[in-house]
């Protein structure tokens, strides 16, 4: 019997795709590329800190900007309520100096996530990823140490850390993805996920 750890993703879970919604609260429309037009992380990143320089925008702004957006309505419960249960931690390709507003909202969990090179003078200069593949390395690492994983995302970078786990969900994922992986439970509401986590522990 492996101690559990429950292992969620960040955006679209918990709280909305941050680079979409400080696309809005920036007034930055091209910020809302995501993987989906762009596949190559890499790639991806490097424009949108491309576009941040290009508007004179450090770290400082970014991160008043981004400390105006709520997580999900109702995760913090949610989380809270999990927490209660058993041990949590967010895995996430979003960066430390990113999330940071955002795990003061929800009661700063633990989150794995990669971080951002800042210049002195709060400029983003470039960007760490932890490690390759990062929510299925991290998933397998756990499991290394005696640990029993059960996941949850909404996305395609998630589907390997959920398969991988002893029990595993999709939450408000796509429709393309719900028909693709018909053999993995999905949720809706963060009260049938949290009796699909309780039911798996």
């Amino acid at each position: 019997m492996g101690m559990n750890v429950a292992c969620l993703d960040l955006e679209g879970v918990l709280v909305p795709e941050i680079w979409i919604a400080f696309a809005e609260e920036s007034g930055i429309p091209e910020l809302k590329r995501t993987t989906r037009d762009e596949p190559d992380y890499d790639k991806l990143m490097n424009w949108r800190l491309g576009i941040l320089e290009e508007h004179g925008l450090g770290l400082k702004e970014i991160q008043e900007t981004i400390s105006k957006i709520d997580p999900l309505p109702g995760a913090k419960e949610f989380l809270d309520q999990l927490r209660d249960v058993t041990q949590v931690i967010i895995i996430s390709d979003t960066f430390e100096q990113f999330a940071k507003p955002l795990m003061e909202k929800l009661g700063m969990p633990t989150i794995f996530c990669n971080t951002l090179e800042v210049a002195e003078d709060g400029k983003i200069t470039g960007f760490r990823m932890r490690c390759e593949k990062s929510k299925l390395t991290t998933v397998k690492a756990l499991q290394s140490c005696g640990f029993d994983t059960i996941a949850t995302g909404d996305s395609f970078n998630d589907l390997a850390m959920i398969q991988a786990s002893k029990a595993g969900f999709l939450f408000r994922s796509t429709e393309q993805i719900k028909k693709d992986y018909p053999d993995l439970p999905a949720y809706e509401e963060y009260s049938d996920l949290l009796a699909a986590f309780k039911a798996a522990l």
